[in-house]
């Protein structure tokens, strides 16, 4: 009898990973779908052999979503200087990062309504080198479910001297901690040793 019930909570555990798994891939899917629609008039435009300008570009690279996406698609059709120059930072990479990162449906699933550069953290890594997280602040409005929280402190990076504007940085990370209850310093050596130093 005993053996029944353990292979029982076995068999429940295991369909509900499977199912969970599944759920989140088909939503990473459709997600996926979606930013490409975002930019898909600007990509149509640029294969279509249509002109486009700094001000068509703008539209894009302003949207915290769009913004990422936009600057690869200008850089691998050699239109970068289509780009604003006063979004061509790590700060302004790295914010875009990480709105699209807070979208997974796994996290925030939502890009935040407001979002604001709080400060850069750099953090020791080795004899030779340093890394830096920009850490931001956000918030979401009602009726999401994270609104009663207000403003929450969200990471990401690691960049290091030599990185460049728009870098993968490899550990943007969130664990919607309230800004009253953490500080900026504490969510950039918590990413750094729990996601950087065990990646």
């Amino acid at each position: 009898m005993t053996v029944t019930i353990i292979g029982l909570i076995l068999l429940v555990i295991i369909a509900f990973v499977a199912y969970r798994y599944l759920k989140v891939r088909r939503q990473n899917i459709e997600l996926s779908k979606q930013r490409f629609e975002r930019i898909k008039p600007l990509l149509e435009r640029i294969q279509g052999g249509q002109e486009i300008t700094a001000r068509d570009v703008a539209l894009y690279a302003e949207n915290f979503l769009t913004r990422e996406p936009t600057f690869h698609l200008l850089r691998e059709n050699e239109k970068l200087n289509l780009f604003p120059k006063e979004l061509l930072t790590i700060e302004k990479g790295a914010e875009s990062n990480l709105a699209n990162w807070l979208e997974f449906p796994t996290e925030l699933d939502a890009c935040p309504d407001e979002m604001e550069h709080v400060k850069q953290v750099t953090i020791p890594f080795d004899k030779e080198n340093n890394v830096h997280f920009h850490v931001f602040k956000f918030r979401v409005n009602e009726p999401h479910w994270a609104a009663k929280d207000g403003w929450m402190l969200g990471v990401a990076g690691p960049y290091f001297d030599d990185s460049a504007p728009y870098d993968h940085p490899g550990a943007t990370f969130s664990r919607l901690s309230k800004v009253e209850i953490t500080s900026p310093e504490e969510e950039a050596n918590w990413v750094f040793n729990n996601i950087v130093k065990r990646g």
